[in-house]
């Protein structure tokens, strides 16, 4: 599975990272739990730059998120990769995933916080622009980076790929200072209907500025290449949703990082 994984992504693009794009692994800590996030940026320039957090599906910070933040770094942001379980912990299946991302859909605020302390080593680095910081999630960590923004986080923007919507405080749509982008799978089973136009009513209820694309026949992590093929498992790659997703994000980026 994992050459499968590395030759996708070679074919997409993804992997040849320029040689200027510096990585390291981040120790810091919420509470008493020691996280290790995932840091990319373009050595080469020395200004301050756009800051954007990669929230992780529910497997946890794994090589397709690594892989995304390698490709935001590439395109002139820094990226941090987030470390939500701790000690950079990787699921082995998805039982596991779901017992732990459970955890933190049935306490908000540890995730909340859990997302705010990674938001802090993002602002503290010397090359982040703190006016113009964004955060963008896979699934689970759509849901991550809707409610950080929903706690009132300095966030410029955010963009849910596949992500969850719902959330048990939907009063709290009114704390979301930026942008809002979703993308979203038409055919996703893992995201329930209600929960999508409760989402779309918090949104109008709250006056942010908010924009939901729908992609026709893509199910849940429809961007990951690593999701197969199978549609009837309820998660499957969908190259031509992917692509138009992430050139949506590019558009909105450009736009709030203006």
């Amino acid at each position: 599975m994992m050459a499968l994984f590395i030759t996708l992504f070679s074919a997409m693009g993804l992997a040849g990272a320029q040689d200027s794009i510096h990585t390291e692994v981040v120790e810091y800590k919420q509470g008493d739990k020691m996280l290790k996030g995932y840091l990319a940026y373009d050595s080469s320039q020395k200004k301050k730059r756009p800051g954007v957090l990669v929230f992780p599906e529910w497997w946890g910070l794994n090589d397709y998120a690594k892989q995304r933040a390698r490709q935001l770094a590439d395109m002139g942001y820094i990226a941090f990769a987030v470390d939500m379980y701790g000690d950079g912990t990787v699921a082995a299946n998805p039982q596991e995933a779901s017992s732990f991302a459970g955890r933190f859909y049935g306490d908000r605020q540890l995730m909340r916080q859990r997302a705010a302390a990674a938001l802090e080593v993002l602002k503290n680095n010397s090359l982040a622009d703190n006016d113009r910081l964004a955060a963008i999630g896979f699934c689970f960590g759509g849901s991550c980076a809707l409610e950080l923004a929903r706690s009132g986080a300095a966030l410029i923007g955010v963009v849910s790929f596949h992500g969850g919507l719902a959330t048990p405080n939907p009063a709290d749509g009114k704390n979301i200072k930026g942008s809002v982008l979703v993308l979203h799978g038409g055919d996703d089973t893992h995201v329930k209907k209600e929960d999508l136009m409760a989402f779309w009513k918090e949104m109008q209820d709250s006056g942010a500025d908010w924009e939901i694309n729908i992609y026709g026949d893509a199910v849940h992590s429809f961007t990951n290449p690593a999701a197969g093929n199978d549609k009837s498992r309820g998660s499957a790659y969908n190259e031509k949703a992917a692509t138009r997703a992430w050139s949506a994000m590019q558009t909105f980026f450009k736009e709030i990082f203006k």
